[in-house]
Order: C-alpha cells, then structure tokens, then sequence
C-alpha cells in the first residue's frame, strides 16, 4: 500500500490510535512509550503488516526537524531556570564538550574496527553522540521514582541543549566526508558562528517575544500558543538562514519565554506539551516507517559492538572527563553515565548523509537506526534499577512539592493570605502579568465586589480587590505584600 492525499489522513488516525493505546499499556513493562510507536510504525511498513511503502528521506526529515523544534521549545518552556542556574555549568559542559568526547571517541573506535574512513567514523559518532531525556522521565514516573540532588536538573539541561552541538557536528563531518581534502580544524569557524549566533539570536527572539506575547491583545485566548508557534520557527529559520545553529535558538528562546511573566502562559505551556506528544508519536511512526527491517539484520553484529562501546565506555568517559571539574559523588556520574540514552535525534540526524549522498549514508543510518533501539531497551529499561542499585533514586512520596501542589492538595505547609489592594497601591491599574509576581507564590482568586473572578496573565488589578494568595514559604508571601503596600 502506497501513501496518498486520499489515505494518508484514514492511515494517519488509525496508526495514532493503537500508538496511543500501546503508550498506556508501556509503563507496566517498563519499556519508554515512544519505542511501541517506532515498533508500530515498522509492523505499519512495508515489510510488516501493513504493507505501506515510504521511503523517502527529504519527507522524514522535514518530519523529524517540525517535530524537534516543539519537542525542544516545549522542553524550554518547561525549564525553571532558578533549578538549573547551580547546575549551568555541569549541563553546558556535559551538552558541548561532552558530546565532541562521545562522537570522536566513537568515530575513532568505528574507524579502528571496520573499512569506515576516519571521517565516515567520526559522522557516525556524531550522529549517535546526543542524549534524549523524555524516554528517561517517562520511565521513572511510571515507577514513581524521583532522583537525588541536582541529577534531574542536570539530566534536563544536557537533554534540551545537546541537540544542537551533535548536529552541527553531523553537519560538518558530512561535509569533510564528501570533501576529504578539508582540514578538520576548519569545523572550528563554522562552529563558533553557529553558537554565537544561534545563542544571540535565540535570546532576542525570546525578549521580542515577550514583549509581544504580552501587548498584541488577541481576541482568543486560543491564538497565544498559535502566536507562540509562530515565534518558534521564526526563531529557527531566521536563524538557520543567516548562519546560526537553529536549533539551539528554539532552545534558547523558548527558556527565555518559560522563565517570564506571559499572558496566558498556563494555555501556551499546556499547548506545547501536547504538541510535544504528537510530535514524538508522528516522529517515531514515521521513522519506523522509513524503516526496511531486512536491512537492520545485516548490521545487527557491527550494530551491537558499536553500541555496546557507546554505553560502557564513550559514554562514561565523557561524563566523568566532563564532570571531574566540579564537586560531584562518583554514584551521582554512574547513573548519568548511563543515562545517555540514543532515541529519535540520532535517526533524524542519519537522514542528512542519505539525502547528501553520502557513499556509506544507507548503511549508517541502518547502524545507527539499531544502536538506538538497542540503547533504549537495555539502558531504558534497566534504569530504574540501576538508579536503586546506585543509592540514587528517591520514593515519590519525599519529592519536592510545587506551589501548585500545595495548593492542590491543601498541605499544612503552605502560606496562605488574603491581600486587598488599596487605592493607592502601585499594582493598581497593572496587569498580573506586569506585577513581576513571585514564581513561588499564585494568585489563587480574586474577590471583586463579592464576584469571584479566576486571574489570568491579562487581569487588571483594581482597587479594593480582595488577592487570595497562596505560597510555598513566608518569603515569597512578604515579597508580594511589599509589592502590593511598596510607597504606600
């Protein structure tokens, strides 16, 4: 069965439907939803029950670079940067440095162990050398297991922004393999342009965005994520067609975003998440799709080598070379060590040689196709055991409670006050939004003229309205009244 404008959305629904099923059940078996979707999507294939012919990398890439971008700007969104800003060193450090350790040490190993030029080695270990946190989390809420310290954090920086060195990495040995007269050390301009610009870039699309997010005044509260989505590949295409890396801008300017006071941010937030799932369940459907099993097999030995050398010893190698830097338990580096799980990016990335016609570019993506696969299952489905092993996981009773969940669940902990506003408070005539509120204090509700009113990011503060303002400590909660009683 081929694809067309006819089926395509009859075949589309049906196969996002068992995916969804098949992600209900996943949990009890300890094996990441997004796995049944690459497996349902290769039963869908040609060479599996459904029969259906794609084999078309220009398409699948386009797929897996839309579906990227909202994976990478709902990520950002999701981000606290208060959480993150102890740890910024360590993720950085772990997201660039580490993944130029990963991709060379395994490029250097392909090339010692098989026909592969130094090049084609090193752009197979580029394209292998990123790690994608979401199958990890995805697993450790479906055992309820939290982890200690600043691991977490960590796990969720290198994840959001390790994306963009691996592929500027696929993107430049992809170039020194078509062309084996360049020198490797001439990546190094390309790469400084693509941060400084991806980075800048990324961060003033967040600033513009936030100005305007907050004074366009849309009729519909339903517009804001859709204005949100524009932002989002502005903020890429901008910056892949003046040079930069495009992916790190999402990344960048989607943190700005989820760290500032927005209207509607709940809605946009929500939004994106939801995106996020679809996006990863078209992704890996397609990808299993572009998939021909009976070309897996031929590699499996070479695969299997391959991607047992990543998890055991290029993996930890750059995370213990990385983090010998900072003050860190030996037990806290084992288990990010072995949390470099390889999912969907690496399989996007191997469609860049196929469509540059790389001379090994099938075979390459065959391998990664399956290191991935198999560094899912094993790393995947272990991790919970090896976080235990390790003394490192946390029960999910003991886990930090947010304000919202204190709110929620009316614990004995959590500061309450009622706040009414006097007509000469400086918040008067002020959006909440433009309050610049405490992140770990909610307005909860407002009285206004014995009416209840829900707040939202666009409410304008009146005189006598009555704030009824929930916090997670005493701090936050004084922060707000002098906010509120400031000059007064």
């Amino acid at each position: 069965m081929s694809l067309t404008t006819e089926n395509i959305l009859l075949i589309g629904s049906i196969l996002l439907f068992i995916s969804i099923l098949a992600g209900k059940t996943s949990y009890r078996f300890g094996v990441p939803a997004l796995v049944l979707f690459l497996a349902i999507g290769m039963l869908a294939g040609y060479e599996g029950i459904g029969r259906i012919y794609f084999d078309d990398p220009k398409t699948a890439q386009l797929i897996g670079i839309i579906a990227l971008n909202f994976i990478l700007f709902s990520g950002g969104l999701d981000t606290n940067w208060q959480t993150v800003r102890p740890i910024l060193w360590h993720g950085f450090t772990l997201s660039t440095a580490g993944v130029v350790i990963t991709a060379v040490s395994v490029g250097y190993f392909i090339y010692l162990i098989t026909d592969f030029t130094i090049y084609e080695g090193l752009l197979l270990g580029a394209i292998v050398s990123s790690t994608d946190a979401a199958a990890v989390f995805s697993i450790l809420r479906s055992k309820n297991l939290a982890l200690k310290g600043k691991l977490r954090p960590t796990l969720e920086l290198e994840a959001g922004s390790n994306d963009p060195m691996a592929y500027f990495l696929t993107i430049a040995f992809t170039g020194l393999v078509l062309n084996q007269d360049a020198k490797i050390i001439s990546i190094i301009p390309l790469l400084l342009k693509q941060i400084i610009i991806g980075g800048l870039f990324g961060y003033l699309t967040g600033k513009l965005g936030k100005i305007i997010i907050n004074n366009i005044k849309l009729a519909y509260e339903g517009l804001y994520p859709v204005l949100a989505i524009a932002l989002m590949f502005f903020s890429f295409s901008a910056t892949d067609f003046i040079g930069g890396n495009g992916f790190l801008s999402v990344y960048i300017t989607a943190l700005y975003l989820g760290n500032q006071h927005l209207i509607h941010k709940r809605t946009i937030i929500q939004t994106f998440d939801g995106f996020a799932w679809l996006m990863q369940i078209v992704l890996f459907l397609t990808l299993g799709l572009l998939v021909f099993p009976s070309q897996i097999v031929p590699v499996i030995g070479i695969g299997l080598i391959i991607s047992v050398f990543l998890m055991i010893v290029a993996r930890p190698v750059s995370v213990f070379l990385c983090l010998s830097f900072f003050k860190m338990n030996n037990r806290y580096r084992w288990l990010i060590s072995w949390v470099g799980l390889r999912v969907a990016v690496p399989i996007v990335f191997a469609t860049y040689p196929l469509l540059a016609g790389v001379e090994k570019s099938q075979m390459i993506f065959n391998i990664v196709f399956f290191i991935s696969l198999t560094s899912v299952l094993i790393q995947g489905t272990t991790l919970p055991t090896v976080a235990k092993w390790l003394h490192v996981a946390l029960p999910a009773r003991v886990r930090p409670k947010s304000p919202v969940e204190v709110l929620l669940n009316g614990d004995e902990k959590s500061e309450f006050a009622q706040i009414t506003i006097p007509d000469n408070s400086p918040v008067v005539g002020k959006r909440i939004v433009d309050m610049k509120f405490p992140k770990k204090a909610i307005i909860a509700m407002i009285n206004r003229d014995n009416k209840f009113i829900t707040p939202e990011g666009s409410t304008v503060i009146q005189e006598n309205d009555v704030l009824m303002v929930f916090s997670e400590d005493n701090d936050s909660l004084e922060q707000v009244k002098k906010l509120v009683f400031k000059s007064i």
